[in-house]
């Protein structure tokens, strides 16, 4: 007790902690400990004048005037339906259709095929699948790693086969 005008009580009712570095709340003008200070935790009857919250537009990110009374949800939810620029439905998501005749399935993001350059959906991507005959002959799925293989410089003994055994090899 050497410095007993240290300091300030909280102000809240159920607290009355001393403080030695008390906060005065800018609304109410009362002192408060650390656990008290905020608006919301001294239920402070004049928070409203000061805790002023303009919500923002998740669409458009335009802030949304609110009048005293009115639900801010309810408010920006009315701004949605009805004069928001950045509404969801004009501009497509998935814009790039399939090349496969016959096929009408459109994919978000471009899936080019490496040899004939069309765009094709996730079903027609690989070459095999759209009937892809661009740069050489149609391949079927048995000959898919013996052309991987010829494209590749051959080594080994693969080397010593004559051409005439590999090509009869590779049209069984």
């Amino acid at each position: 007790m050497e410095f007993p005008d240290l300091g300030k009580h909280c102000s809240e009712k159920t607290c009355k902690q001393l403080d030695f570095l008390p906060l005065k709340c800018d609304v109410c003008e009362q002192d408060f400990c650390k656990d008290h200070f905020t608006y919301a935790a001294h239920q402070c009857p004049f928070a409203y004048k000061k805790d002023v919250q303009v919500p923002v537009c998740p669409l458009c990110n335009r802030p949304i005037p609110v009048k005293k009374g009115e639900v801010p949800d309810v408010v920006v939810g009315e701004h949605m339906d009805r004069d928001c620029r950045g509404r969801p439905g004009k501009e497509k998501v998935f814009t790039f259709r399939c090349s496969k005749k016959g096929c009408k399935k459109k994919e978000m993001l471009p899936v080019a095929c490496d040899r004939c350059h069309g765009n094709f959906c996730i079903q027609h991507r690989h070459p095999l699948d759209h009937s892809c005959t661009h740069g050489s002959r149609a391949v079927s799925i048995a000959g898919c790693p013996a052309v991987r293989a010829s494209e590749s410089e051959p080594s080994g003994p693969l080397n010593t086969l004559p051409p005439r055994w590999l090509a009869q090899r590779l049209r069984r």
